[in-house]
């Protein structure tokens, strides 16, 4: 089968290698469509980060470069290992994509099975990945998603990121948020809080994507830092209060230093973005305001919560697809395009099989 294999920096081939084998406890999946991911982008520019380099396997998984790319894959059961009852072939399926240490207690008794030692990522660390034909998952990360389209079905990873971050933000119903950052990320968290019935203002410097952020209407209000002073924006809409709660989706300091002023005293921000080098903070205005300052990775239990969200049609992905491509234009019309004209676009979904 054809496959997206990450080598090293800016080594990224399409090449030929053997589909994955069905064992006992495993479910195999036909890929519908895989999202590229920024992490994706980070290891194709900086990494290898989360791939372990060559010569040097992941403790888990057992794999080192190359390995294939891909975690936001959506696809349909082709057959499942023994010991697998609840699900069948011809359903439609996303993936978890975790590695962790068999060990884990990754039950709902465990909020933060996600944060144990060697964590990875299936499709950076190893056990095959989207950007492929195939691929094979552990039951336990495998989710049904019944009628949603496949490849809206591919937006539920990065939304179940969003919908971890509203968790991790204690935001509620009626509370007023600025995200900062009108990115994938940004727009699919500002997607969860709408949908949960809190007012979302963004700050994002492109046009573009302001403009999709009104579109999609996942946004009350639309700030362009450029021409306005955020903070104070967010003030007279809140009566001179300030925001409750505050998302960072962009790791650049100044959008950070900007949600410590827009933020009510008291309030929360959480940072959803990863950051490839160390942030500078006022340590004055977190102590004076009484800021809560939170880290948020990836999910943790999220997903079915997240899939009846779409389900529901509270939140519609549709909208936030930009175009889908084929494996061998992954890198020409997938990753140049989100690198160099990343204002441009959203999500790129790859078809394995166009």
């Amino acid at each position: 089968m054809k496959a997206a294999r990450y080598y090293d920096r800016g080594d990224i081939r399409i090449e030929d290698i053997s589909e994955p084998t069905v064992q006992p406890g495993t479910v195999g999946i036909d890929v519908a469509y895989c999202g590229i991911c920024g992490t994706d982008l980070h290891e194709y520019l900086d990494g290898p980060i989360f791939v372990p380099p060559a010569g040097h396997p992941h403790p888990v998984s057992g794999e080192s470069a190359p390995v294939t790319l891909g975690h936001e894959m959506s696809g349909v059961v082709y057959a499942v290992g023994e010991g697998v009852e609840d699900l069948k072939p011809g359903d439609r399926v996303v993936v978890e994509p975790y590695i962790l240490h068999p060990d884990v207690d990754t039950s709902e008794n465990n909020p933060v099975y996600h944060l144990s030692p060697d964590m990875n990522f299936i499709g950076l660390g190893g056990r095959g990945g989207g950007l492929a034909e195939k691929v094979v998952v552990e039951r336990r990360w495998v989710h049904p998603v019944g009628d949603v389209p496949l490849d809206q079905a591919a937006l539920i990873e990065p939304l179940s990121v969003g919908y971890h971050a509203f968790e991790r933000s204690g935001a509620k119903a009626g509370d007023f948020a600025i995200v900062g950052g009108a990115g994938p990320i940004g727009l699919l968290t500002c997607a969860v809080l709408k949908a949960m019935g809190v007012e979302v203002a963004v700050s994002e410097l492109s046009p573009l994507r302001r403009q999709k952020a009104l579109d999609t209407k996942v946004a009350d209000h639309v700030i362009d830092p450029a021409t306005t002073d955020v903070a104070e924006e967010v003030r007279r809409l809140t009566g001179g209060k300030g925001a409750d709660v505050a998302f960072e989706a962009t790791s650049v300091n100044v959008v950070l230093d900007t949600l410590f002023d827009a933020v009510r005293p008291g309030g929360v921000i959480t940072v959803i973005s990863i950051w490839g080098k160390p942030a500078s903070i006022d340590m004055q205005k977190l102590v004076l305001k009484e800021v809560d300052l939170r880290g948020t990775i990836a999910y943790v239990n999220s997903h079915p919560q997240t899939i009846k969200l779409v389900q529901e049609g509270r939140i519609d992905l549709a909208p936030f697809i930009t175009k889908t491509i084929g494996l061998d234009e992954l890198v020409t019309d997938g990753f140049e395009t989100l690198i160099h004209h990343n204002e441009t676009a959203v999500k790129i979904l790859v078809d394995p099989r166009a």
